[in-house]
């Protein structure tokens, strides 16, 4: 399955107390849960502004869903198509 990156805007995301965030990721959860396993959320980095999720799934429409039936923003979705780190340069 293709890998995405969700940008979302949540003002403030960075100042989310770890019981927030709980929260946002049980709902999370729940909805994956209930769309079946043609997608999977891999993890979240919160921002002071944004969280920025990656996602596996088989269309970009699951994410939007997903991210419909939860109540979370989005801004944009990308394919993720690679990935490096500093020992691709060595």
């Amino acid at each position: 399955m293709p890998k995405f990156i969700v940008e979302r805007t949540i003002p403030g995301a960075g100042e989310l107390s770890q019981e927030d965030l709980h929260q946002i990721a049980k709902k999370s959860n729940q909805v994956l849960k209930d769309l079946g396993p043609d997608i999977q959320w891999i993890q979240s980095y919160v921002a002071d502004d944004k969280l920025y999720c990656v996602y596996r799934a088989k269309t970009e429409d699951q994410i939007r869903e997903h991210a419909q039936k939860g109540g979370f923003p989005v801004d944009r979705i990308q394919v993720i198509r690679d990935m490096i780190d500093p020992t691709t340069g060595e």
